[in-house]
């Protein structure tokens, strides 16, 4: 489980990247992932992401927002490879990983 959140956190450039560049905190281990809050500003409103690992060896990100106790979802993506997440994760949110 760890390794999984280890690496699903460095292919998106590391959590202190992602803190600095978006603002994410409360990062959670799952079975087979990561969530995590993101900074204020993404569009559509989303406040949190979800990156699973699938068997296929690909993922699945889910972008949510969370307000209280109602959870909508945002957007889904399903069968996405490692060096999608990046540019998935950048025009689904609005904000950048890298200058």
């Amino acid at each position: 489980m760890e390794t999984t959140t280890n690496t699903i956190a460095q292919q998106l450039g590391g959590t202190r990247k992602l803190a600095m560049m978006v603002g994410a905190k409360n990062f959670l281990a799952l079975e087979s992932g990561l969530t995590f809050k993101l900074g204020k500003g993404a569009q559509d409103g989303i406040t949190h992401v979800t990156v699973t690992l699938d068997p296929s060896d690909t993922y699945t990100v889910r972008f949510q927002r969370v307000w209280g106790s109602k959870v909508t979802e945002k957007g889904s993506s399903s069968d996405v490879y490692c060096d999608q997440l990046v540019s998935l994760f950048e025009s689904t949110t609005g904000f950048y990983l890298s200058f």
